[in-house]
């Protein structure tokens, strides 16, 4: 019996690590699995864990008021190795490019306990962008032991950066695999204000959280959306408002009671998904959205000067526009009015998976420990 930990503590952990969690409780004769959930982000977390029928086995419940990417790694630096030394784990997995991400793996190191990273090899080139989660993720990179990289794009960042073939497993990305989990026939929406949604309106989606968009940046957006919504009747725009205080007063204090402007409260994964599908453009510095709505065929403008996931670029199903609000307005007005356009990013494949990424890191890490057995 192999024993898999999975450490996660975010919403966007949560839902990429879901998939991997039935998986392995699907293979329970080979595995055990073990989640511990850092709570980096509370109430965020739990909807998503609520949705997925997830179930922490252990809750270090780190989150505070105002805390700081700095607080948080300490925090998990300090409670997690208790919860290796009872249980006594023999493979941790971790997902992404969080605080959470970074400090497990750290912690695992510092046990000798082997690393699987999820979503391995996602790079701008750029440590401010995003910020903090390229650090992030190139430090977490140089702790593992088993890379999980979602393209073949990943997998050659890996490879530049020395990392061994032998360690690296291109798998798809594991969101969407949750997404095929979420999405269903005929949904009803629990949440008032989408069950009342204009008719016959176009439905723009807005999210931004990341950290570099703080400040002027998310005052463009805000410029942006303003703007689309006053001179547009055919539009409804829906932001489901991050809860950070430097985005959610930013958001509200500028954008509240403006004609055809939703504001509403972050959804829960499944009620997300399915406006996703509802929306004919997203506006976002997601890097999940980035994934999910190709397989949506809904165009997506990422809100960010540089991406870590450049295929979507590649392919043309996302468009980088940054946060100028000129930049933002043209970009979108553009699909909304040219249909062409609109259908060449529409139809545009996506190159981050097929919905089997939890299959092959489950096979990946049973091979890694049947060949340690040969040894």
């Amino acid at each position: 019996m192999i024993k898999v930990m999975l450490v996660y503590g975010t919403r966007p952990e949560a839902i990429k690590m879901a998939p991997v969690v039935k998986e392995l409780i699907n293979r329970s004769e080979v595995f055990r699995c073990i989640q511990c959930v850092t709570a980096q982000h509370r109430q965020m977390l739990d909807q998503v864990m609520e949705t997925f029928s997830l179930a922490a086995d252990f809750d270090l419940d780190i989150m505070t008021d105002a805390q700081s990417p700095a607080d948080v790694g300490a925090s998990i630096l300090s409670k997690l190795p208790r919860v290796f030394n009872e249980v006594k784990p023999d493979f941790l997995l971790v997902q992404g490019d969080t605080m959470t991400t970074v400090s497990a793996a750290f912690a695992a190191y510092l046990q000798r306990l082997p690393v699987g990273h999820i979503e391995a090899g996602l790079r701008t080139g750029n440590l401010d962008h995003p910020f903090p989660e390229e650090m992030n993720r190139r430090l977490t990179s140089q702790l593992t032991t088993l890379h999980f990289p979602p393209t073949q794009g990943s997998k050659d960042a890996l490879l530049h950066e020395g990392f061994a073939d032998s360690t690296i497993h291109v798998t798809g990305n594991t969101v969407i695999d949750a997404l095929h989990l979420a999405l269903g026939d005929d949904y009803e929406f629990v949440e008032p204000a989408l069950q009342h949604l204009d008719q016959g309106k176009k439905i723009i989606l807005v999210t931004t959280h990341r950290r570099e968009n703080f400040g002027e940046p998310l005052l463009g957006i805000c410029s942006a959306v303003a703007e689309l919504a006053d001179n547009r009747d055919d539009l409804v725009i829906v932001w489901p408002v991050h809860k950070n205080p430097a985005v959610n007063k930013t958001v509200h204090s500028h954008l509240s009671g403006r004609k055809n402007v939703v504001l509403i409260e972050p959804l829960e994964y499944r009620e997300f998904v399915h406006l996703m599908a509802k929306s004919s453009i997203i506006l976002s510095d997601s890097g999940g959205i980035q994934e999910e709505a190709p397989s949506l065929n809904i165009p997506v403008l990422v809100l960010r000067k540089a991406t870590e996931r450049p295929e979507g670029v590649s392919v043309g199903a996302t468009q980088l526009v940054g946060t100028d609000a000129e930049d933002i307005v043209k970009s979108a007005s553009k699909l909304l009015d040219d249909d062409t356009v609109y259908e060449k990013m529409a139809s545009a494949t996506n190159p981050f998976g097929d919905g089997m990424a939890a299959q092959r890191i489950a096979d990946a890490i049973e091979s890694y420990f049947r060949e340690k057995q040969r040894q």
